[in-house]
C-alpha cells in the first residue's frame, strides 16, 4: 500500500475541492437539511398576504416554532410556505395572520387540531385560514377616497337640498340648515383636511418602512430592562455596601477626631505656607537647575571633583568671603 506522500497529489486536491464545495453548499442550505435544518415545510392558502413577509415568526399558542420561508401567488390565492420544528400539526390545523407589534408587523399563528398528523404535501385550505384587515391600508384608502371627493360639488348639493326643503316644517328646515353649514365648513377646510390625511399617510408609511428599526429599538430596550432587573440584587448590595462604608468612615472620624484635628491643622498650615512661598520656591528651583548642570559636569572629570558654592558663607563672617559671591 502506497504511503500518503507517494500518492498523486492531483486527485487528492480535486477530492478536497469537491468536499469543500459540498460543505459550502450544505452550509448555505442548512435550513433545508433533514436533521439539522429548520424543520418540516408546510403550506397554507390565504385570500391575501396582509403584510406577512418572509422570515416572519410562526407561532403556536404564542410560542415560536418556526418561520415563514416563502410567499407566492397561486392563482387567486396566496400560498404561504413555512417551516415548523419540534411541534405537532394535526390534519385539521387552522392558520391565521395576526399582528405582532403596534407598527403592523405580522406573524403566522397555527392552531393544531385533528387526530392524524398533517401531511406536509397537503396545504391548509382557505376555509381554515384567516387574514386580518390592515389598519394602515385603511388609512391610506381613506385618504385616497377623501382626495377624490369634489368638496365644492358636495357643498352645492347640500345647498340645493336646503333650498328645496326651504318650505318644509321648522325642524326639517333647521336640520337642513345645519347640514348646509356643515358642508360649507368641510369645503372651507378642504385643504387642511387634505394636508392632515396626507401627513397621516406619510407618518404611517414611515412607520411601516422603519418597522424593523423600531422593533429592534423596543427589543433592545426590553433587554436593557431585563438586564437591570437581573442586576437588581447586585446594585442593591453595592448601595448597601456604600452606605455601610460611609457609616464606618463616619465612626472612624468620630473616634479619632482628637488625633486627626491637630494633624489636619498642621497639614493646613504647611499647605498655606507652601502656597504663600510658591513663587519663591519656583524661583529657587529655577536657579538651582544651572548649579546641578555644572555640578554634574564637574564630577565627570574622574575620581575627584572641584566645585565652588556661592553664598555658603556670608561676607559678614570674616575675611574668607569679604566680597561675597563672584558674578560675571
Amino acid at each position: 500500500m502506497k504511503s500518503f506522500q507517494k500518492r498523486n497529489p492531483v486527485p487528492i486536491a480535486l477530492v478536497g475541492i469537491v468536499v469543500l464545495a459540498l460543505g459550502f453548499i450544505a452550509a448555505l442550505n442548512s435550513d433545508d437539511l433533514p436533521v439539522i435544518g429548520g424543520g418540516t415545510t408546510y403550506s397554507a392558502e390565504f385570500s391575501e398576504a396582509s403584510g406577512l413577509q418572509k422570515d416572519n415568526d410562526v407561532r403556536i399558542a404564542g410560542v415560536k416554532v418556526g418561520k415563514v420561508s416563502d410567499i407566492e401567488l397561486d392563482g387567486a390565492s396566496v400560498k404561504v410556505s413555512f417551516k415548523v420544528k419540534d411541534a405537532w400539526l394535526g390534519d385539521r390545523t387552522s392558520a391565521a395572520i395576526k399582528i405582532k407589534t403596534l407598527l403592523g408587523q405580522k406573524y403566522l399563528s397555527l392552531d393544531p387540531q385533528g387526530e392524524a398528523a398533517l401531511n406536509p404535501g397537503t396545504g391548509i385550505p382557505r376555509d381554515r385560514t384567516m387574514a386580518p384587515y390592515d389598519v394602515l391600508d385603511a388609512f391610506r384608502g381613506l385618504s385616497q377616497t377623501v382626495d377624490n371627493i369634489d368638496t365644492k360639488q358636495l357643498a352645492q348639493s347640500f345647498d340645493t337640498i336646503s333650498q328645496t326643503f326651504a318650505n318644509t316644517p321648522q325642524d326639517v328646515k333647521g336640520a337642513l340648515s345645519g347640514l348646509s353649514k356643515l358642508s360649507d365648513t368641510i369645503a372651507s377646510r378642504d385643504q387642511q383636511l387634505s394636508n392632515l390625511l396626507a401627513n397621516t399617510r406619510e407618518v404611517s408609511q414611515t412607520l411601516v418602512d422603519r418597522d424593523a428599526e423600531v422593533q429592534k429599538l423596543l427589543t433592545d430596550g426590553n433587554k436593557l430592562l431585563d438586564e437591570l432587573s437581573k442586576r437588581e440584587d447586585a446594585i442593591t448590595a453595592l448601595l448597601n455596601g456604600s452606605r455601610e462604608l460611609a457609616t464606618q468612615l463616619q465612626g472612624l472620624i468620630d473616634d479619632n477626631g482628637k488625633q486627626l484635628d491637630p494633624v489636619l491643622t498642621q497639614l493646613d498650615q504647611l499647605t498655606s505656607m507652601l502656597q504663600r512661598n510658591q513663587d519663591s520656591l519656583a524661583e529657587g528651583l529655577k536657579k538651582f537647575a544651572p548649579f546641578i548642570r555644572v555640578f554634574t559636569n564637574t564630577i565627570g572629570n574622574g575620581r575627584w571633583f572641584d566645585n565652588y558654592i556661592c553664598g555658603l558663607l556670608l561676607p559678614s563672617m570674616g575675611p574668607i568671603n569679604e566680597e561675597g559671591c563672584y558674578t560675571k
